[in-house]
């Protein structure tokens, strides 16, 4: 059969359940009901792999245009469903996997490679906190993590385990490509949380905590950075050997790697023409994403991350480092633009249809009336507010969603607003590690194939957990230290 029979059986059955079973809550849209039955649905068809998740995005894009959940009129119906193909997340995403393949077509992402594994390449932890510190240096600069971690710092990954042959193509994955591919991931979530710059939401964060306390507590860029740098830091030091614990790569040491780098970056002589101009590429990306030319020349010179994105491909199709048949054959980021959009498409319209309201409002009153002290409703708060992630697709949609009803509860139990605001903003950043939707730079890493599903998923809740106790753990004692509450 082209699909896998038992796993559709059960994701149809809860689907149909949720849709016709269960009542409606009071104070819920029918339609916004029907569509969470669907998203549900379409999660667990993928967890189960019914079938490629390209093609139950595309289901899941037909069914929803077919039932009207978010219109009653067809043509709008369609429009909506299709509605996230316009996000410039998405394009994001998808020209980001595009551009690096300029990184392998030229030998650049190779010879970076070489260049990483002569100086950190005696053990493949000692790479691996090469990638984490690459990440962290840049983190301050590019206001998209998608950029960062899946357009600057994946491709260098990629090259290092090609390098060490260890690819899905070859089977090879769990050598070393695994574990580095997981490391590369985990990495983003933290240094997001470690700077306002690092990820679109932080920002909106910083202002729904200045309007909520009517400006009493305002988060400059120095503020955040000092107070997040420690329990930040922490996190980066423990990921690594968490992810080498639970999924140990297959070589450990590599003693005669840094001498193999050496003698290929020698083989591979002078950096040619197409590097020169893909590392002038990356260079001018970075400058654009960092907002250099806007703070030199005004605000005129600003450029959308995916504005920029495009400017680099476009810049490598006219320079003849990439073709047009490189980008469509492109299968990964293809693939990634059909299925991110569908999932960010119905996590949207969950969100305007009422139901994510009506569930912070919900979790609002039940809470204030079971008599908690600050103390154990930031607990439960925090915990709630950072794992129904699993619901979006997207940290900027939860954070405007969620963000502001969480925080109003939990001042409104006693919780410091300082303190309750650095609480948050750190979970809005760790609840990226949940799943391979769950920010834009997840499906750029998954879908190059070095884990499964079930492997994505695992280490996420684990490392949820284990950033959530040293973010918060450590952080009690210096946001004390450092006067915040």
């Amino acid at each position: 059969m082209p699909f896998k029979p038992i796993p559709a059986i059960i994701s149809i059955v809860i689907g149909l359940l949720i849709w016709f079973v269960i009542p409606v809550p009071e104070g819920v849209n029918p339609d916004a009901w029907h569509l969470l039955a669907l998203f549900i649905a379409t999660i667990v068809a993928i967890i189960g792999k019914v079938l490629p998740i390209g093609a139950l995005a595309l289901i899941a894009i037909t069914l929803v245009a077919l039932t009207g959940v978010t219109s009653d009129k067809p043509s709008q119906a369609i429009s909506d469903a299709l509605s996230s193909f316009s996000s410039p997340l998405i394009w994001l995403i998808g020209v980001a996997v595009m551009i690096s393949r300029g990184l392998i077509k030229t030998g650049l992402g190779k010879r970076i490679a070489y260049y990483f594994i002569s100086i950190f390449g005696k053990k493949t932890i000692g790479v691996a906190y090469s990638l984490v510190t690459a990440e962290l240096i840049i983190a301050p600069i590019p206001p998209s993590n998608t950029a960062r971690g899946g357009g600057i710092i994946h491709p260098i990954m990629k090259s290092i385990a090609e390098s060490f042959h260890s690819t899905p193509e070859e089977g090879t994955e769990k050598k070393i490509g695994r574990y580095l591919a997981m490391v590369n991931y985990h990495a983003n979530p933290i240094t997001s949380g470690m700077f306002i710059t690092a990820t679109a939401p932080n920002p909106l964060v910083v202002d729904l905590v200045n309007k909520a306390t009517g400006s009493e507590i305002q988060l400059s860029w120095t503020t955040w950075a000092v107070a997040m740098f420690l329990p930040g830091i922490l996190c980066l030091l423990i990921m690594p050997l968490v992810i080498y614990w639970v999924y140990p790569p297959e070589l450990k040491v590599t003693p005669d790697a840094k001498g193999f780098a050496k003698d290929n970056l020698k083989k591979m002589g002078k950096i040619h023409l197409p590097e020169k101009i893909m590392m002038g590429v990356f260079l001018l990306m970075l400058l654009l994403w960092a907002n250099i030319p806007a703070m030199l020349f005004g605000e005129a010179f600003t450029l959308d991350a995916t504005t920029t994105a495009f400017l680099g491909l476009s810049v490598l199709i006219l320079t003849g480092v990439l073709t047009w048949d490189d980008i469509i054959k492109e299968k990964s980021a293809w693939d990634t633009i059909v299925w991110f959009s569908a999932l960010i498409m119905m996590a949207s319209f969950l969100n305007k249809l009422g139901l994510i309201g009506w569930f912070s409002d919900n979790i609002e009153h039940q809470i204030s009336n079971m008599g908690l002290g600050w103390v154990g409703a930031v607990s439960i708060l925090t915990l709630i507010y950072l794992y129904i992630h699993y619901f979006f697709a997207s940290t900027t949609a939860h954070v405007t969603a969620m963000f502001a009803a969480f925080y109003a509860v939990g001042l409104s139990l006693g919780a410091p607003p300082m303190l309750y605001a650095l609480i948050l903003a750190a979970a809005g950043n760790i609840m990226m590690t949940l799943t391979h939707y769950a920010t834009g730079t997840a499906p750029v890493i998954y879908n190059s194939g070095y884990t499964t599903m079930g492997e994505w998923w695992i280490i996420g809740a684990i490392m949820s957990v284990v950033n959530l106790m040293i973010w918060i753990g450590s952080g009690l004692i210096w946001w004390k230290v450092l006067g915040y509450y």
